[in-house]
């Protein structure tokens, strides 16, 4: 969310911000929410100069019921001097009530204008126009047939699609054995890779309140991804970074507390509208799936070092399991309203020979700070508000595949990486069942 300073001030760079997001719709807002804002500056004035008028007349009231003890006609005159504070009571009651009318409207339009995106994102209306920047890790392709992720899996006897679908429907699963345990070794390895990049683990609540959903994403990703709890003001999360930005709700961080890196475990759930297409059906998108992230919250000047950082991460970590990926900067269609500059890390899908997305890391600027009304105090005392950001450091539904494709063997097997043994009971290989 801007500052509607900011908007006041510079209405044509705002303009030119939502046309570059291809949201010509949203245009009109931006005249919309000026005019609404200088109704509202004039009513708080009105009801500024009327608190004053009140407080001296109050006084006078008291003066002139002093004074009528010696001189009745001041009785008189106090009362008059009443009836005035009364109508000018009833006037600021009406402003109070237009100011509380136009402050939702206001910030009900404020929510809808996009975050000014960084100059260098490319400009497109959608994510055919994300740009590859650089690749890391040869493809290859091997010359024997690769199956499905799903038909992989269920070589070892490691997914019950058909039960899940019948106590959940569909976009669940259940996981076991072997690939059960490597899901979980996948996460564990995630986990300690961050801590020892100096991140602090945390394990967030799994549900948020409303005020906090609309603090951290913008309605239309809302509807899309969230799972409202009926009768109760409280969402599932659909990744971590949601509770774990809004454990800073209206709180004041002193400066010496910057940055803060962790880097947190959750479950996610998401709603996933929409048709997808067959290379998307397994656990490519599902409902319900764990995830490690990573979270930043830094000083303005710090955000794009701490940008490039987290991306780089996930590059390390993909490529320490020796799965090619690449580095996908997207466009600015392609960004959420919130999002300052975002790329995605892609991995190497021997089967289909193309990329897909595994990770996601984005710079938010002061957006989210700004809603969720999270301040820090500098060293000379005036507060500002902090960039937030956050990266996927791995969520192995898609992980898997991109394991499993990448080290399977000709004869069925698939090669376990050396940095996930130790979680594997040291196993350097997983020999099929079927």
């Amino acid at each position: 969310m801007l500052d509607i300073k900011f908007i006041r001030e510079n209405p044509d760079v705002v303009k030119e911000n939502i046309k570059k997001k291809f949201q010509e719709q949203k245009l009109p807002l931006v005249d919309e929410v000026i005019a609404l804002d200088a109704e509202n500056r004039a009513a708080i004035s009105e009801a500024s100069d009327l608190r004053a008028q009140r407080n001296a007349l109050s006084k006078q009231i008291g003066m002139l019921m002093g004074q009528a003890k010696k001189d009745p006609a001041k009785l008189q005159e106090a009362e008059a001097v009443k009836a005035q504070v009364k109508a000018q009571a009833d006037r600021l009651a009406e402003l109070e009530e237009k100011e509380t009318e136009l402050a939702a409207k206001i910030h009900h339009i404020m929510l809808q204008i996009p975050n000014i995106i960084d100059p260098s994102v490319p400009i497109g209306p959608d994510d055919s126009c994300n740009v590859e920047v650089q690749r890391f890790g040869e493809p290859a392709v091997p010359d024997f047939e690769i199956p499905y992720h799903t038909e992989i899996m269920e070589r070892f006897d490691g997914i019950d699609m058909d039960a899940a679908g019948r106590v959940s429907g569909n976009g669940f699963y259940y996981l076991l054995g072997d690939i059960a345990r490597l899901h979980e070794g996948v996460l564990a390895y995630a986990r300690d890779f961050m801590i020892g990049k100096g991140f602090t683990f945390c394990i967030p609540p799994f549900m948020i309140h409303g005020n906090v959903v609309e603090g951290v994403m913008s309605q239309t990703e809302m509807d899309a991804m969230m799972y409202k709890i009926e009768g109760e003001d409280l969402y599932l999360i659909g990744t971590s970074e949601h509770s774990m930005i809004g454990r800073f709700l209206d709180q004041i961080i002193p400066e010496e507390k910057l940055p803060q890196t962790l880097t947190s475990y959750s479950p996610c759930f998401r709603k996933e509208k929409g048709a997808h297409g067959i290379e998307e059906r397994g656990v490519y998108r599902i409902h319900q799936f764990e995830k490690q992230e990573m979270i930043v919250i830094c000083k303005p000047e710090d955000s794009m070092k701490w940008y490039e950082q987290m991306w780089q991460y996930s590059v390390e970590l993909f490529r320490s399991m020796d799965i090619p990926v690449r580095q996908l900067e997207c466009c600015s269609g392609d960004l959420a309203d919130l999002k300052v500059k975002s790329c995605d890390i892609e991995a190497w899908s021997p089967r289909q020979q193309k990329y897909f997305e595994v990770c996601s890391c984005s710079n938010l600027g002061d957006a989210q700070a700004r809603r969720l009304k999270m301040r820090v105090k500098g060293a000379d005392g005036k507060m500002y508000l902090p960039h937030t950001l956050n990266n996927t450091v791995v969520a192995p539904p898609r992980m898997l595949i991109a394991l499993l494709e990448n080290n399977l063997q000709a004869d069925g097997s698939v090669k376990i990486p050396a940095p996930l043994r130790p979680y594997m009971g040291g196993r350097e290989i997983l020999v099929p069942k079927h």
